[in-house]
């Protein structure tokens, strides 16, 4: 009985194979759906070490989550190359801006993440079982994207919140998954936190996945991601009109550097 269970075992691990190698949309689907159930799995492994090490939610479980995630390159093949990581040893509270490319970005995003530095993510993120309660329990700040009132007082006691206890914030300020290899238009959301607390914007950015990625074409293969933390922008002295021109010159800095990083 154990045999013919192994024998069928077997068996259907050797066609997933040769699905795999034949069919790109096979290919796609089965490593996106083993990288959900990964995200599942460690999830809740990491809620539990969360729980047991510092009792609730905190920006200090963003560490174990971190450690926990940091695996996961090595289940798809991806490599990642740092540059500038001195550049997140400014003094207190600041802003950290990155493009936003996939699913995937969550890898990249532990691959780098300082301490003491929590996410801001839409609201609906709460509810996706294990992976909700594990960003919950990591001090993620949730919006409601479809209320711009309740957005801007979230955003409001996030420069307040920054300040008090000392953090650091990350956001995707294009709002959205991008994966066209380009810049979206950035939301100014993070910026004016970022002059309302006179704290420096730090920019990130991650060269482009479509080499290896890319739901389109159903492509998902190993890849190299090249990741760039450049100096941070002071905001020391500005006001609120100042806030756009601060937000262009990010996006306009990013962009030539996602260009370069990705080879164009």
């Amino acid at each position: 009985m154990e045999l013919g269970w192994l024998l069928w075992g077997t068996a259907v691990l050797l066609l997933l194979h040769v699905l795999m190698e034949l069919s790109p949309t096979v290919n796609f689907a089965l490593r996106i759906g083993f990288y959900c159930l990964l995200c599942l799995v460690a999830s809740a492994l990491a809620a539990a070490a969360c729980l047991l090490v510092n009792g609730g939610r905190t920006v200090k479980n963003m560490r174990i989550i971190r450690a926990f995630v940091r695996t996961f390159k090595y289940f798809f093949g991806l490599r990642f190359e740092v540059k500038g990581l001195e550049n997140f040893k400014v003094e207190g509270p600041a802003i950290i801006v990155s493009n936003h490319q996939s699913i995937l970005d969550m890898m990249g995003l532990m691959e780098v993440l300082p301490d003491n530095c929590v996410q801001v993510a839409k609201k609906e993120l709460m509810y996706m079982g294990s992976v909700g309660l594990i960003i919950y329990l990591g001090g993620v700040i949730f919006i409601n994207r479809k209320s711009t009132s309740s957005a801007k007082m979230v955003m409001s006691e996030v420069a307040k919140t920054m300040v008090t206890e000392n953090v650091k914030v990350w956001v995707y300020p294009e709002g959205t998954r991008n994966c066209t290899g380009d810049l979206l238009p950035f939301k100014k959301g993070a910026f004016h936190i970022a002059v309302q607390a006179q704290v420096p914007v730090i920019p990130v950015v991650y060269s482009s996945f479509t080499t290896f990625y890319n739901p389109k074409t159903k492509l998902f293969t190993s890849g190299k991601i090249k990741v760039e933390i450049l100096p941070p922008i002071e905001t020391k002295g500005l006001t609120s009109d100042d806030v756009s021109d601060l937000a262009d010159r990010c996006s306009s800095t990013m962009r030539e550097t996602l260009f370069r990083l990705s080879g164009r």
